[in-house]
Formats: structure tokens, sequence, C-alpha cells
């Protein structure tokens, strides 16, 4: 196995039980800075992700940016063979985590208290839509459900539409950043004070509902309900999309008064600096359709690059608003490789985002993208819990694992 002592979380051992994206999200960032990721699937569906998105000559493009950098195990955990392998793995384990409804990893004997009777120091992250508790706890729980529980849905869209879902997995992906950073504290904690390890019980309705801002306060203390305004901001003008005179769309973020000035300025508004209407934040969100108005006028009587070149040099907050094939072409997301280009041993040479963090001594890296076969580092997993090839053989046979066979495996 590839030596991981070089990267910060070398020597980690996660197995990750879950499936989609939230859960197998935190595996993923776990494992692009040297966790050692155990990927779990069931033996005949796999994870849910290989079937989600668009193919190339069949071949799941989501899958391997989701399942990249991991070791694959294909386990049936409803049979009680699944199980043991399950639990003689979690002995030796740093982090596990699932996303079963509550009450199913109890129901197959891998409960928490159980499996930390072996490993005290285990620490489990368990992700639900409605948590763990509660009287929604039992209902199926996705990221849609929760983008819409969580107030999200009710304050995106424009002013007179309708509430607006995302189209990418967004609460998803907040839960799989809220839950890495979980697992650092409660690794710190565990290490850096030699306490035992715990349950993390991680809801992805709370996780969105955290970053949408003071509406529990204000509702609270105010009253207010937070309603729908397309691009527009409710706490600050301007701010919003404009389209240019060659149909391309920027983004404006000036609802500071200094760079509220400075963009007035850049559009021959000057005057708009000392005029009582528009010289205070509370005053240019009173009057925010004249101001609107004002700067979509004059970004619509010019193209792109005036716009951009124009506003840059006033030193106004401004990008343009890209599709992939434009972020593709970018000269930022080519100097800082925001994307990265990986050799696949199905796809050959191929491009998917990179590591966001920077750490300058212990960098993050993508070891590989998503393996297409299941199971493909079950038979070197089981020889690693001491299982020969007879063992593994008869577990095949019983549909509990299912492995690629290769002349090394053969029994």
């Amino acid at each position: 196995m590839e030596q991981l002592t070089e990267q910060m979380l070398g020597g980690v051992k996660v197995l990750d039980l879950s499936n989609l994206i939230a859960g197998p999200g935190i595996s993923t960032i776990l494992a692009d800075f040297g966790a050692d990721v155990i990927k779990v699937e069931h033996p005949k569906s796999g994870d849910y992700i290989r079937n989600w998105g668009h193919k190339k000559n069949g071949v799941p493009l989501a899958w391997k940016a989701h399942g990249r950098g991991k070791r694959l195990l294909s386990l049936n955990l409803n049979l009680p063979e699944g199980q043991k392998i399950i639990r003689k793995l979690a002995a030796d384990t740093d982090i596990l985590i699932e996303s079963y409804r509550p009450g199913k990893m109890e129901e197959w004997g891998l409960d928490y208290d159980s499996l930390a009777k072996d490993n005290p120091g285990l620490i489990m992250v368990r992700i639900t839509g409605w948590g763990q508790t509660g009287p929604y706890k039992d209902r199926p729980g996705f990221g849609t459900l929760s983008e819409a529980f969580s107030g999200f849905a009710h304050i995106t869209g424009q002013k007179d539409g309708p509430p607006t879902l995302p189209s990418f997995a967004l609460g998803d992906g907040i839960t799989s950043l809220v839950g890495a950073y979980s697992v650092m504290m409660a690794l710190y904690h565990r290490d850096a004070h030699g306490r035992p390890g715990q349950v993390i019980d991680l809801s992805i309705f709370e996780s969105i509902f955290a970053v949408l801002g003071p509406q529990a306060i204000e509702y609270d203390q105010l009253g207010r309900i937070q309603g729908r305004a397309g691009n527009r901001s409710t706490r600050g003008v301007p701010r919003n999309a404009y389209m240019t005179a060659d149909n391309r769309w920027v983004a404006i973020s000036a609802s500071a008064s200094d760079m509220a000035f400075r963009l007035f300025k850049a559009i021959g508004r000057a005057d708009m600096v000392e005029d009582p209407r528009y010289n205070t934040p509370a005053k240019r969100l009173e009057n925010g359709d004249e101001v609107d108005a004002i700067v979509a006028d004059w970004i619509r009587n010019r193209p792109l690059r005036e716009v951009l070149s124009t506003l840059e040099e006033f030193e106004v907050p401004i990008a343009p608003i890209y599709d992939i094939g434009q972020i593709m072409d970018d000269p930022q997301y080519k100097a800082r490789q925001s994307i990265i280009e990986l050799e696949d041993e199905d796809l050959g040479r191929i491009r998917m985002a990179n590591i966001p963090p920077r750490f300058s001594r212990t960098p993050g890296r993508i070891r590989h993208p998503g393996r297409l076969a299941i199971g493909h580092d079950t038979v070197e997993i089981l020889h690693s819990i001491g299982m020969n090839a007879g063992e593994i053989e008869e577990l095949r046979e019983k549909g509990v694992i299912r492995a690629p066979v290769t002349a090394a495996n053969r029994p």
C-alpha cells in the first residue's frame, strides 16, 4: 500500500459506510490529505453515485471525482459475515462514517457502544437528513428536502417567482465540510487531551440552516421573515447580476459605501456620491430600484471587456458570471491550478476540481480518480485482517463480497 506518512493525515484510518455525497464527501476531504480511506460498497450496486449524472463509454464521471483516493471494499452488510468484517475493521479505525437511517447500525450490531468496546478511541460520524433524534428522525432524508426544510429555498429565487432549489448538491456539500471539520475537532480532542472517541450526530438540514445568516435572531427580535430578492441583497445596494451589450452577465457586490462611491464615479455619476438618496447604505437600500436601474443601464450599453476594464480600474468588486467552459479557459484558474489534470485508468487524461485549501507545508493531493471496479481493493483489505484466499473465495460465493478475480488472488 502507498505510504501516506508525508501528508498531514498520514496514519489516520477511515472506514466509510456512507452513500452518495454528504458522507463520502467527508472521506474524500480526508483522503485528499493522506488518510487511508476504505470505502465500503454493496457488492451488487456499489455507491449510488455510480449511477448519478453523466457517463462516458459507460464510465460514471461523478464517481471519478467522488470516489477519488479511496480503497474500495465490497460488503453485504445485511449478512452476518459482512457485519463481522466491519467489526474487525472498526477495531483498528479512527473514524467511521455512516449515513443509514437511525437504528440501522444498531440492527446490524454495529452501534457505537458495541464498536467502542473494542476501540474506545473510535469516532463515528452519523449523517442523516433530519438527525438521530426528534419526531422526523425516521423520515427519508436527502439534500433536496433539507434545502427546502432549512429555509434556503424560501429565500432563493426571483422576488415574484417560486422558491428555488439549487441545481447541485448544495446541502450535501455543506454537510461534507461541516463533517470534515467536526472530525478534525474530535481527533484533536481525542489525541491532544487523551480522551476517548465519540459520536458526531450530523444532520443535513442543520448544516444548511447554520450558514443562512442571522435569520433566527432577526425573527426572534424583530419578527422579520426574509423573502426572495432574486440576485439583489436584502441588506445592501448595489448587489446584482447585470447583462452587458454583448449578452454576457456580470456580478457586482458594492453595497459598502466606499465601493458604491467608486462604482458611481466609474459610470460617470459622481453626483450620486453626495446625493442624499444614495449617499448612505440605508438610503441606497431604500432607493434600491433606482440605483439598480442606473447601474444596469450603464452596463447594458457596453460590451463585457469595457465593463470589466472600467470597473476594475476604479477597483469596483466585479466578476463575470461564468459557465464551466469559460472557467476551464480562465487564466486565474490556470495560474492557481484550480483544475487539476490526472491520469485515469479508464478514461486516460481527465480534469477535475483541485483541492481548495492550499497548505504551505503539507498540501493535499489527489492520489487517483475513483476506481471503476466495485470491490477493487477487497482482496487486499481482507488479507490485511488475516483472511486467506480460501476464506475470501467462500465469501465471494455467498454473495458477501465482490472482488475482481486476478491471477494473484485466485484461490
